[in-house]
């Protein structure tokens, strides 16, 4: 039986430029995806942008252009942010596509033939920036200016004719759903955050508006637009062909495994997203997962604040793979995280060039020196050769459980210490004075080739260029991967030709 995994990234408002979170979120979600195909599941990873709205269309009248024609510009650049850092999606989807109107579209119909949705009107606080209705309770004034508490941004008072959706009359099926599913929502405090805010009383959603143009329409009433959140929201069924139910690709993926975000549209997902899924009749996600931001400092990036750290100049300047390392390693996933170039500095030397790639350069050199490049033939195991090598036998399940519940950390801290550890073996010892002792060497240098190999198969989906580079040596191909094999203590067969390797990270100094 074929085992399917389906991941998703939010889809991005195409801003002018990316920034570390739409980074973060990619980058993790890609990390899941990769590490799912190795581990023999059938993968389908999702990605795009979110192309509707207000904000959308005063984005485009600002630069004197028509909404579809800003978002074609802008949301190219998405798409080559996925090929900078090397996402394995499957589909980056927009919510300009005809495919996605018709899903949103026939969504609605559904909504309002069964009576969850009626027309009235709204009056309350709109942000459009956050593309998101407050209530007074979640509103503060600062220099005489009102704000959203949770977002900063500045909110206006809007009163239109709206349709709304019965969100109160789901408030209870939410909390049945948030207590049947333990881990619908994680981490643990972001799923008490919702249920608090569920339990204090929800409101029919305004889900339409009438004030600009620039979306898909209400198709009973062309007069409004479907609210941006339910149509954004939907695109992670439209990308699978709903409403075609029974196309193999719904079938097979959806319901998601996992809602991949941040914890600033938590709401619209964990809330909003399954009420509307719930009202319909459909599955909802398997899991939403709301990490935490990447922090300049103490304090979350924004323009205003000038402290905005650009993922693209971090990769021109260092490399990809040490920004996915460093994001993956370094930020306690779950929660606010932050970063600077003098801890990036740092990661990069202490892991990946002390650590990782020093293993690999100096095994590999001093088999090309001795052993002629070819794997050596190992005599008996010893103890302490055998604990090294089993390290990832007895280990498996708990990394196949990190990955299942998103526990990067702790997936990460293995791959860690087993770099310290091989380090450490191979200075413990000593081959270079073993040349007497053929056999004793064999074993060592093919313990210390074995022990690279793991690794780097479980470095693989942190930073796959890499790895791959790493694996080369053994000529081991990407599409061959197979995580199940670390399991394996003699996969290397003897006499085996192995590859050079150039450098693969160099040491930063933290003044240049």
């Amino acid at each position: 039986m074929s085992k399917n995994f389906y991941i998703t990234t939010p889809i991005y408002y195409p801003s002018a430029r990316p920034h570390m979170g739409h980074a973060y979120s990619s980058i993790v979600a890609d990390f899941f995806a990769r590490f799912k195909r190795i581990d023999g599941f059938n993968v389908f990873f999702l990605t795009g942008t979110d192309e509707h709205g207000q904000k959308i269309q005063r984005a485009a009248e600002k630069n004197n252009k028509a909404p579809l024609e800003f978002c074609n510009e802008i949301s190219k650049t998405f798409k080559e942010l996925s090929k900078t850092l090397n996402l394995s999606n499957n589909d980056f989807i927009r919510t300009t596509e005809k495919r996605h109107y018709e899903s949103v579209q026939n969504l609605w119909n559904i909504l309002e033939k069964k009576g969850e949705i009626y027309l009235s009107n709204y009056s309350g606080w709109y942000s459009v920036s956050d593309e998101a209705f407050y209530l007074d309770n979640e509103i503060e004034e600062i220099n005489g200016v009102k704000k959203s508490k949770t977002s900063g941004s500045p909110v206006e008072w809007v009163e239109e004719e709206s349709y709304f959706f019965k969100l109160s009359k789901w408030q209870g099926k939410l909390l049945d759903l948030y207590k049947k599913n333990e881990n619908f929502i994680l981490p643990r405090s972001r799923k008490n955050e919702v249920i608090s805010f569920v339990k204090s009383g929800l409101k029919d959603l305004s889900v339409s508006r009438k004030s600009f143009s620039w979306g898909i329409q209400v198709p009973t009433n062309k007069d409004h637009v479907i609210y941006v959140w339910l149509d954004a929201l939907t695109n992670y069924i439209s990308a699978l062909n709903y409403p075609n139910t029974k196309d193999s690709l719904y079938k097979n993926y959806w319901p998601a495994d996992v809602h991949m975000i941040g914890k600033d549209i938590l709401r619209f997902h964990a809330v909003y997203w399954p009420a509307f899924l719930l009202a319909a009749e459909l599955p909802t996600p398997k899991r939403v997962y709301g990490h935490g931001w990447i922090l300049s400092g103490d304090e979350k990036m924004s323009k205003s604040k000038g402290n905005i750290l650009d993922p693209l100049e971090i990769i021109d300047q260092y490399g990809l793979d040490p920004l996915r390392y460093y994001l993956l390693k370094e930020v306690s996933f779950g929660n606010d995280g932050n970063i600077s170039k003098e801890k990036l500095i740092s990661c990069i030397n202490s892991d990946l060039a002390n650590n990782f790639g020093n293993l690999c350069q100096r095994v590999l050199a001093f088999t090309e020196k001795n052993l002629s490049l070819k794997v050596p033939k190992p005599d008996l195991f010893n103890k302490e050769d055998l604990n090294l090598l089993n390290n990832f036998t007895n280990n498996y399940k708990n990394l196949i459980d990190y990955i299942d519940n998103q526990n990067v950390n702790l997936y990460m801290n293995f791959i860690v210490d087993q770099m310290f550890l091989a380090n450490k073996y191979f200075n413990d010892q000593e081959p270079w004075k073993k040349k007497d002792n053929i056999k004793r060497l064999s074993t060592i240098i093919y313990t210390s080739l074995e022990l690279i190999r793991k690794i780097s198969i479980l470095l693989y989906p942190v930073i796959p260029g890499s790895s791959l580079k790493v694996l080369n040596i053994f000529n081991i191909k990407e599409e061959n991967l197979n995580v199940s094999s670390i399991k394996n203590n003699d996969f290397l067969k003897p006499n085996q030709k192995i590859n050079k390797i150039q450098i693969l990270f160099n040491k930063i100094n933290i003044n240049d």
